[in-house]
């Protein structure tokens, strides 16, 4: 029996529909313009009419999708049939392709919601799929991670294969402008290997790019050069203009990093031709400031400063183009002996960064965006040690420091500024009575500020890449089944030399010492560095150490190294949770817990205890406790550390037994973390502990990885410590990798025991970790260096 000629067309629409998809934008137009049916109904003329429309306009052939767009609007009129949604769809995406994302975004809006209404969920799908795309274009990150969230959904329940396909792509891109590289290349090359697997090339190409990005970030340019060659070979096999836009735009860049001026003119001028035939002029300003950089390194001053000066002042542009040209007009007014404008190019493009990283809503995206301005802060930094203004240096390396945590502690002014409040790091160090030690871990050169209450002094170190190199492998050393101090492991002693030994004559015996890490020193544990002389031994045995954030968290806090003293000034209540139920086979329950728990219960007071044990110590309990009501909390669980996502990281407890209280389960990071299920409800996550106002002396995460394992540039390590922080907590002991169920339970009876003798936390830490170093069978900084004390505001 023949086919219907009506369901033979709608077989023909859907297939255009999965071309459309796959970006295959011609052979859309060939199967739709195959076999005209002159019966057609007039919802299929429109369909037609509106994909037609798409695919002229991902082409870049606006005329065309403007006749055929028009066409449909007036067969559409004001009547609202279902296929009308599909029009409003098609002006939205030409709208986006002429670079008006804003006009854009309405059209979308209504798509979505018409869609909702007449219960066309694919449509609504790819709707909220480009608005996603559309608050990309505008660098709204926020609202593009929860559209394309929102479209991965959708698509998900649809079994949309496709639109989940370039959700995680856009998201791939979403998460690198938000400097999160990390997450952006797991997400890109999973995007890749799925479109490769439904054949779609468009998506392919772009999500090769998306990945090329990210080698260029982590200096791998050669790897980067050749993904954008395959995406460009891609893009040209199957004529995708804005594909080969993309492509070109990269390559630009990446040969002018290398400093092949050849090439980079080549790509560039190619770029902007494109980008001028479609008078797209923010894609034209992508390669415009490539070839400023062509300027700059060719020394051609002039030419180079007027086009990175019309980049700066382009109202077509965006606030990423415009920090990137002030950065590259301070970096050649500084090679070209201008000091005094190259100051002022550096202040505004971190002016300019910090307004647009203000105008983020969630810490999620704050946490990362820091990445985008490091090498700004860096380029400054050392251009204000090169011109011996060692006081302002430190000035701005601080104002880098903890932003996020600052912001929620509310330690920084409303709005932005251009320049940061006056520092004064010898009162900070009177007021703690320690000895602060700064690091700066730069790509040129690292620097130490070691501060006492009566001078700062400068330390100039190696570059960044070494002291990363020597921290990477005394960490995997610390974590093996030798003592490094029985081997007297080298990179221990190299970076005692490196980053202690130039400010020892300011380290007086016994000295307190705050040490305020960066980058990769953030996993290290200074107290298991080995002193060589007179003996070999451990730093710890010399210095009270404790890490802290930034000088401004710490002139915020309270009197005292630790904030309020310990000798009985305040009622000493402790909340105590852990011993939970094990939820899985994943957390067996720790065999110790309930001991640790009896011991550190024994040093407060009955009537002054809350404790939580077994079924009764769920997430639910603890939000519902009135945790700030709390002196002392204490927590004695597995942990877990979400590198992708450290706010999901969290502390195991029992499984909820209702749903009174909503957590955080699920998330925008979810398509990054597939482990996150929703049953997870035992999880205590770090995205919900911030959300409850803390006034503790100490929090206690007596669990495996509560420090974190992410180090955020200028925010430090981010995971249940920093959450506790952000809540409130002035101190935190938490631990830098998985640590034993004995050797923990030793350390805690001990270091309550030295509290309840009047000591502060990092003297009772300190003495508790000394009595397993050296009067026990856990002499192994394996067990006693994973605890660490976190000092806050």
């Amino acid at each position: 029996m023949a086919a219907s000629p009506e369901w033979a067309r709608k077989f023909q629409i859907l297939k255009a529909e999965v071309l459309l998809l796959r970006g295959m934008y011609s052979q859309v137009l060939i199967v739709l313009d195959a076999e005209p049916n002159p019966s057609d109904t007039r919802d299929s003329v429109i369909e037609v009419l509106a994909l037609k429309s798409v695919a002229h306009a991902r082409m870049h052939d606006f005329g065309e999708a403007e006749r055929n767009l028009g066409q449909a609007e007036q067969l559409c009129g004001t009547l609202q049939e279902v296929t009308c949604g599909e029009v409003y769809r098609a002006r939205g995406v030409l709208l986006l392709q002429q670079g008006q994302p804003t006009s854009a975004k309405h059209l979308f809006e209504q798509t979505a919601t018409f869609a909702h209404l007449h219960g066309d969920q694919f449509l609504e799908a790819t709707a909220l799929l480009n608005l996603g795309l559309g608050a990309l274009s505008e660098q709204h990150f926020d609202e593009a991670i929860d559209w394309t969230d929102d479209a991965y959904r959708t698509s998900s329940s649809l079994d949309a294969g496709t639109i989940g396909t370039k959700a995680l792509g856009n998201l791939g891109w979403a998460y690198y402008n938000l400097g999160d590289s990390e997450k952006s290349l797991e997400l890109s090359l999973e995007a890749e290997k799925r479109a490769i697997h439904v054949g779609d090339v468009i998506d392919q190409m772009s999500w090769i790019t998306n990945a090329g990005y990210v080698y260029a970030d982590l200096g791998e340019l050669t790897r980067a050069k050749q993904s954008y060659l395959t995406a460009l070979g891609l893009a040209t096999q199957i004529g995708g203009k804005q594909g080969i836009y993309n492509a070109l735009r990269a390559l630009a860049l990446v040969s002018v990093e290398s400093g092949d001026l050849d090439e980079a003119r080549k790509y560039s001028d190619e770029a902007f031709a494109i980008a001028h035939s479609d008078n797209n002029r923010l894609d034209e300003l992508y390669p415009l400031l490539v070839k400023g950089s062509i300027a700059a390194q060719s020394h051609n001053e002039a030419q180079a400063e007027t086009i990175f000066r019309e980049v700066e002042l382009d109202k077509s542009g965006n606030a990423s183009l415009k920090w990137r040209a002030e950065h590259e007009l301070a970096r050649l007014y500084e090679e070209e002996g201008h000091p005094d404008n190259a100051d002022r190019e550096y202040r505004t493009a971190l002016a300019t960064f910090e307004s647009a990283r203000s105008s983020l809503q969630r810490n999620d995206s704050k946490l990362p965006f820091s990445n985008n301005a490091s090498r700004i802060y860096d380029d400054y930094v050392h251009f204000l040690v090169a011109r011996r203004k060692p006081d302002d240096a430190l000035r701005w390396a601080d104002n880098s420091r903890a932003r996020t945590l600052a912001e929620g502690l509310g330690l920084l002014p409303k709005g932005t500024s251009t320049a940061p409040p006056p520092l004064n790091p010898q009162q900070i160090a009177r007021r703690t009575g320690c000895t602060v030690l700064f690091y700066w871990l730069g790509e040129k050169q690292s620097y130490l500020w070691a501060i006492t209450p009566q001078k700062t002094d400068l330390f100039t170190l190696p570059p960044g890449a070494e002291i990363n190199a020597a921290v990477e492998r005394y960490r995997e050393d610390l974590g093996g089944p030798e003592d490094v101090l029985e081997s007297a492991n080298s990179d221990g002693q190299l970076l005692y030399r490196t980053l202690i030994a130039p400010a020892q004559t300011l380290l007086k015996k016994d000295a307190k010492v705050l040490v305020i890490p960066d980058g990769s020193l953030n996993n290290l544990n200074f107290e298991t560095l080995l002193v060589p002389e007179p003996k070999l031994h451990y730093w710890i045995e010399d210095a009270t150490i404790a890490d802290a954030s930034s000088l401004r968290v710490l002139g915020a806090a309270r009197t005292g190294y630790n904030g309020a003293p310990n000798k009985g000034k305040r009622n000493r209540s402790l909340l105590l949770f852990g011993n939970s139920v094990s939820p899985n086979d994943k957390y067996p329950e720790l065999p110790q817990a309930a001991a640790q728990m009896e011991s550190v219960a024994k040093h407060f007071p009955e009537a002054q205890e809350q404790i939580f044990a077994r079924q009764q110590a769920t997430p639910e309990a603890y939000l519902a406790s009135n945790p700030e009501q709390f002196s002392y909390i204490h927590f004695v669980a597995h942990g877990t550390a979400s590198r992708l996502s450290p706010l999901d990281s969290a502390i195991v407890l029992s499984k909820m037994t209702s749903s009174k209280t909503t957590l955080s389960n699920t998330s925008v990071s979810k398509l990054a973390t597939p482990e996150i299920a929703a049953d997870d409800a035992f999880k205590l996550y770090a995205r919900d502990i911030i959300g409850h106002p803390l006034r503790a002396d100490l929090v206690t995460i007596s669990a495996c990885y509560g420090a974190g394992e992410r180090a955020y540039s200028g925010e430090g390590l981010v995971g249940l410590s920093w959450a506790f922080l952000r809540a409130g907590a002035h101190n935190i002991i938490a631990a830098l990798w998985e640590a034993t169920d004995a050797s923990t339970e030793q350390l805690m009876d001990k270091f309550y025991d030295e509290l309840n003798k009047g000591e502060n936390p990092e003297t009772a830490l300190r003495t508790a970790k000394l009595s397993l170093l050296q009067h026990s069978g856990f002499h192994n900084p394996f067990y006693w260096a994973p605890f660490q004390l976190y000092t806050g505001s």
